[in-house]
């Protein structure tokens, strides 16, 4: 039978070892980190992170993008399902004292380097499309909500933007220039993707961006741009303002 002594010495020796094993754990933390501060950084578009991080995100889209298909629909729901009043997160780009609805358009800039222009209504002639599906947000949150609006890959072949989608990259800027998004173009053209002018049945308010904005369910809401501005295409990946952040790319769910 194990005396006191005995079990007092093998209490002493597991608290030793664990301490041991807690600050071995916390040098190599520590080693490792400052290990991360000395690399270079990844610039340019893809953001001022360490290199490191951004080969460990570059990882993450090379698993996702083969995954990705246009037959593989994001999960629908009733409209009943919907919440009643949709979280509103983020104002980048959404600066209410410069900007006037009434003078609103929708440029795209054509690969030949000229620009047309679309008004709300020239969207609303396209089929209405609604998608009632879980918006994820890379905060951790999610909710079910309703959207309507004209798909995005219906637009560019209704209006002659055949040579654009045809391109790698689709981008997406606010009329302020203060938020913008990067995205594949097999994305962009995914059934589900929208060009949005509704909300639950109704014009988007403000703070969803009034007048239309991009709905893209296989997306993080990230991508999802409030206001569209500008659109634009180019073979090469766009500026995107979470990217430049440390964020992914692709940001597929």
């Amino acid at each position: 039978m194990t005396n006191n002594d005995d079990v007092q010495k093998i209490s002493r020796r597991k608290t030793l070892k664990a301490f041991a094993s807690f600050f071995a754990l916390l040098g190599g933390g520590a080693a490792g980190l400052q290990w991360l501060a000395s690399q270079p950084l990844d610039g340019g578009i893809r953001g001022g992170i360490p290199q490191p991080l951004r080969q460990a995100l570059d990882q993450n889209e090379k698993i996702f993008r083969p995954l990705y298909s246009p037959e593989h629909l994001v999960q629908e729901y009733p409209k009943s399902a919907a919440a009643a009043e949709p979280r509103v997160n983020g104002d980048v780009g959404l600066d209410e004292a410069t900007f006037d609805a009434a003078t609103w358009q929708l440029n795209v800039l054509k690969k030949n380097g000229n620009q047309v222009s679309f008004s709300l209504a020239d969207l609303k002639k396209l089929p209405k499309v609604e998608v009632v599906h879980n918006f994820k947000c890379i905060e951790g949150w999610s909710q079910i909500s309703w959207w309507g609006g004209a798909r995005l890959a219906d637009f560019l072949a209704h209006y002659g933007l055949h040579e654009e989608a045809q391109m790698n990259h689709l981008g997406l800027m606010t009329p302020d220039e203060g938020y913008y998004v990067g995205i594949d173009m097999p994305s962009a053209l995914h059934p589900q993707t929208l060009l949005c002018y509704e909300l639950n049945g109704q014009p988007l308010p403000p703070a969803h961006g009034y007048p239309l904005r991009l709905i893209i369910p296989v997306k993080y809401g990230v991508k999802s741009l409030k206001r569209i501005g500008t659109m634009y295409f180019d073979n090469e990946r766009l500026p995107d303002y979470w990217t430049e952040r440390g964020y992914d790319y692709y940001i597929g769910l």
